[in-house]
């Protein structure tokens, strides 16, 4: 699993141009620019949206999904007041559930097995619900024993 901490999203461009074997003509093509730019947009560690939802089509990966999974394992717990000015409505889209990758279905999975934090640490701190959590574990378990 690559680093969700530090993302360099040029490099991870630059993997993913790789295990695609496409050539950087086509890819200059696609972005009606010249070499140069391409290479300066794999040395970035940050891309315009408009550039990112590009790539996410020439390569077919959704390179948002990565910055999404940042946020459910590193941003700030919401508050837990249910009075507070996060409930409010908002015009931008809502969204019911948390994406799960396998990659941090197994980093759960790792820090639990690891012992560096316990299922209700884990729950609490990434507000996974705890029935999500026991099928995680129950499905992926490669050692855990079943402790509450």
């Amino acid at each position: 699993m690559h680093n969700l901490k530090d993302i360099h999203i040029g490099s991870l461009i630059h993997k993913r141009v790789t295990e695609c074997d496409i050539s950087i003509t086509r890819i200059c093509n696609f972005f009606n620019c010249d070499e140069q730019l391409i290479d300066e947009m794999y040395q970035s560690d940050s891309l315009d949206s408009a550039h990112i939802l590009k790539w996410s089509k020439l390569l077919e990966y959704d390179f948002f999904r990565i910055y999404s999974q940042h946020l459910i394992l590193y941003s700030p717990q919401a508050s837990l007041q249910p009075n507070s000015a996060k409930t409010e409505k908002s015009s931008l889209p809502q969204f019911r559930k948390n994406i799960y990758t396998k990659e941090i279905i197994d980093f759960i999975i790792e820090i639990i097995e690891t012992k560096k934090k316990t299922k209700t640490q884990v729950i609490k701190e990434y507000k996974i619900p705890k029935t999500t959590l026991y099928k995680w574990i129950a499905k992926y378990r490669t050692g855990i024993n079943n402790e509450k």
